[in-house]
């Protein structure tokens, strides 16, 4: 069974969406030990053991940086890809303080929208929230 359906179906932990189901657009993104990572590609038997964050999991107190961000540039439309796109963008600020148009391109997460500049707007938003870039 993939960790998508595990996740939605058995946890019913629906944030984390269905979008291709063969690890292409990214809707089902999650951190798998801290690393991004398309669920509906992950097995069970390869998520034992494993901390699995879903958007869920960013809950706090608070807001976490890229939510606030995402939030700021408005950057929703439909929003169903952007929980993969929000956990995507987590793993890139935890692996580059002050990520580039490359770095955030290379996250390749689908939106059928078109919101990309409002995406990458987000992203260097939540670089300077996190303390990693200046505004």
């Amino acid at each position: 069974m993939p960790l998508l359906w595990f996740l939605r179906d058995v946890l019913r932990l629906t944030g984390t969406k269905y979008g291709c189901g063969i690890g292409a657009c990214g809707a089902c993104t999650v951190l798998v030990d801290g690393k991004a990572a398309r669920a509906c590609q992950v097995t069970m038997a390869t998520a034992m053991g494993q901390k699995i964050t879903t958007i869920e999991g960013l809950e706090g107190d608070k807001l976490h940086p890229v939510q606030q961000a995402w939030i700021e540039n408005d950057v929703a439309q439909c929003g169903y890809c952007q929980a993969g796109q929000i956990m995507a963008a987590v793993d890139l600020l935890s692996r580059r303080k002050r990520p580039s148009d490359a770095d955030i391109a290379s996250i390749a997460n689908l939106c059928r929208c078109g919101t990309y500049p409002r995406i990458r707007s987000a992203i260097l938003r939540a670089a300077v929230l996190s303390g990693g870039a200046s505004s």
